[in-house]
């Protein structure tokens, strides 16, 4: 039996600084390893995420402040890093999980969460 995970991909503020300062060359070899990576693992993934727009464009909406919903702009979590895209894969374990993850060549920080049903 498989379970489902979500790999959530987290950006800090060092890592997108570094993105900044790579001339197009250095850009381009970062984002052809990412490709690889997912050529690599393609079988286990179920649902190719997304990358999403920054942090900036995000909205979040508090229930827990009282009887009206709290809207603000920005990301949901206060801090220097965001989650910056997604993908749900299909793996035997956790252990699995973590040994895919160790070899991912983009972002510096990636949460994994199991999937619920």
């Amino acid at each position: 039996m498989h379970v489902k995970y979500v790999l959530m991909f987290i950006e800090t503020e060092q890592f997108e600084k570094d993105l900044a300062a790579m001339d197009a060359d250095e850009r381009d070899s970062a984002f052809e390893k990412v490709g690889r990576w997912l050529a690599e693992h393609q079988d286990k993934i179920t649902q190719r995420g997304a990358k999403l727009q920054p942090a900036h464009t995000a909205t979040t909406v508090r229930l827990d402040t009282g009887s009206e919903p709290l809207v603000t702009d920005g990301p949901f979590v206060e801090g220097k890093e965001v989650i910056s895209g997604f993908l749900e894969v299909e793996l035997a374990d956790l252990d699995e999980a973590i040994a895919m993850v160790k070899s991912w060549p983009g972002c510096p920080v990636v949460e994994i969460r199991p999937v619920e049903g």
